[in-house]
Order: C-alpha cells, then sequence, then structure tokens
C-alpha cells in the first residue's frame, strides 16, 4: 500500500474512531484495526499518534467549504434566506453527525495541548472567513447591506451555530433547533437593512438641503 493510502486510510478511521469512541479511545491500536491495518504499519505512515490527529485536524478544517448554504435564486427576504441556510445547516449535521462530534472532540483536544493550540484558532478563523463570505453572499442576494461590520456578524454566526450544533447533538430536539434557527436569522436580518434605502435616504436629505437653499434665496 502506498503511504499516501496508507495515510488516508487511518486519517478516515481516527475520524471514526474519535466520533464513537471520542479522543482517549483513539488509540494506534483502535485506529488501525478501523482501518483493517497491521498495527505495525502504523509508523509507515505516521512518526505518532500526535502527528496523526494534527493532520486530521487540518485536513477537516480545509475540507470545511461553507458555513451557511445561502439558497440561490430566491425572491425573499434576509431573514428567510438565513433561516433555509441555518436549516441546510443543521440538514448537513442531522445526516453525519458522527463528523461534529469529532471535530468537538478535536478542537477541545488541540486547545489543551500548546502544541497543537495554533490548529484551533486557525480552524476558527476559518469558520470565520466562511461565515463571512455566506453573510455577503445572502446581503448581495437579497439587496441588502450590514449595519456592522461583517467580521463582527461572522464571528457571531460562528457562535451562533456553535450552539446550535451543541445543542442538537446532546438532545437531537428539532423543534428546539428550529427555535434557535430563527432566533439566530432574526438577530443577524436586525443588523441589516435594504441597500436601497440608504440611496433614498440620500436623495431626501439632498432635497431638504436644496429646498432649504431655494428658501434661503427667496427670502
Amino acid at each position: 500500500m502506498a503511504v499516501q493510502e496508507r495515510r488516508a486510510r487511518l486519517i478516515r478511521s481516527a475520524f471514526t474512531v474519535i466520533a464513537e469512541r471520542g479522543i482517549a479511545g483513539a488509540t494506534t491500536r483502535a485506529i488501525t484495526a478501523e482501518a483493517g491495518m497491521a498495527l505495525a504499519s502504523f509508523h509507515y505512515a505516521f512518526s505518532s499518534r500526535d502527528e496523526l490527529l494534527s493532520t486530521l485536524i487540518a485536513e477537516a478544517v480545509e475540507s470545511e467549504t461553507s458555513v451557511l448554504d445561502v439558497p440561490t435564486g430566491v425572491d425573499a427576504p434576509l431573514e428567510d434566506v438565513l433561516v433555509a441556510g441555518l436549516r441546510a445547516y443543521l440538514e448537513g449535521l442531522k445526516a453525519d453527525p458522527h463528523r461534529e462530534r469529532a471535530m468537538l472532540e478535536l478542537t477541545q483536544h488541540a486547545v489543551r495541548d500548546p502544541d497543537t493550540r495554533a490548529l484551533a484558532v486557525r480552524q476558527y478563523e476559518r469558520y470565520r472567513m466562511l461565515a463571512r463570505r455566506s453573510l455577503e453572499a445572502a446581503a448581495e442576494r437579497t439587496g441588502s447591506e450590514w449595519l456592522d461590520p461583517v467580521d463582527v456578524l461572522a464571528a457571531q454566526l460562528v457562535a451562533l451555530t456553535d450552539g446550535l450544533t451543541l445543542g442538537w447533538l446532546v438532545d437531537e430536539d428539532d423543534a428546539r433547533a428550529e427555535a434557535t434557527i430563527r432566533f439566530a436569522a432574526r438577530s443577524l436580518a436586525a443588523r441589516a437593512r435594504r441597500a436601497e434605502a440608504r440611496s433614498v435616504q440620500s436623495r431626501s436629505t439632498a432635497r431638504s438641503v436644496a429646498d432649504e437653499g431655494r428658501r434661503g434665496e427667496r427670502g
């Protein structure tokens, strides 16, 4: 088996074992058994378990492509678009809860270890970057503009999706998750306005200034 193929199989197996048994249960023996490989073959791919875990965190983070699946071609208010995106996120979580359980375990592991803490920092930097892209796309597709810096709102969106994720993994209560989704969408949408509102306001202000000027000339 080529080294790259061996590494890929061990990474996939580690993710499965961590989701089922946690970091403590993700021994090299358990991971190689899940991969259908001999224990001795592990060190042909990784120098240590820590190297495997670090690689797993990095690859899992880089594989993330979106925080919200912002729908296209939808003529709807911003809040409804955000609700749709968050519902799609929840459906992805429900389809593969093992992945999110593993990610939570890996994040906690990375935060506890000074040697891997930078991976957790990079993980959340990427989440916030993806959240910013999602919010920018949602605003563009609904003709809206954000009243607060998008980076600030992106951090809030990541915090909200973290809460949604952990809450659903704990109790699997769809109704409670839906209430969280609507709260998150409503809270974020409150920090936006229709893009044309500013131009209308500007035109109104300009007319008022012009009217004042004409009244001054008549006076």
